[in-house]
């Protein structure tokens, strides 16, 4: 539920069930996007076996050309409301409310081009195809969830140079 005013941030360690909670939400957007997308990804931390992360579910809806606003009438029709690019060029988001049957997520649609999809997918698959880095970045999400519980520009801050140097490597800088 995006747009959240008071932080909780708490970080716990991978759970093999937020797979299925993946594909609880899956299944519910298909039933109203099957024909008018191109995949539904699951990104961020819970998407990565073995990664510690926030126990919300990060969701990218791809698009192709001129389908986003088919795709947004769509997700309103099962509860989901559009909520801008939230200062995100190339990746719009959506709030939900009476979801109470799916785990908590994030959802986003992203053009099959856009950069921010590009990054979050790249990011994913190269977390998932190394495990030093994996670990090395849930111990950072980790000790900075417990340094800065309630205050999440700090905890973005604190894990700002352990994604930066990822990104490197995996060919996003």
């Amino acid at each position: 539920m995006i747009g959240s005013e008071s932080w909780n941030i708490v970080v716990v360690l991978y759970n093999s069930n937020w797979v299925e909670e993946f594909q609880k939400i899956e299944k519910e957007l298909l039933s109203v996007l099957n024909d008018s997308v191109l995949s539904i990804e699951h990104v961020g931390s819970t998407s990565v076996t073995g990664l510690s992360a926030k126990p919300i579910i990060d969701i990218d809806v791809v698009v192709d050309n001129d389908m986003f606003s088919v795709v947004e009438q769509k997700l309103n029709i099962i509860g989901y409301e559009h909520a801008g690019d939230l200062g995100i060029k190339g990746r719009e988001a959506f709030s939900y409310k009476n979801k109470e049957h799916l785990m908590e997520h994030h959802l986003y649609v992203c053009h099959k081009d856009a950069r921010e999809l590009k990054r979050h997918t790249t990011f994913r698959n190269y977390l998932r195809m190394h495990d030093e880095e994996r670990d090395r970045y849930g111990q950072i999400k980790i000790e900075m969830a417990k340094k800065f519980p309630h205050d999440i520009d700090n905890y973005l801050l604190g894990k700002e140079s352990v994604i930066l140097d990822i990104y490197k490597k995996c060919g996003l800088l």
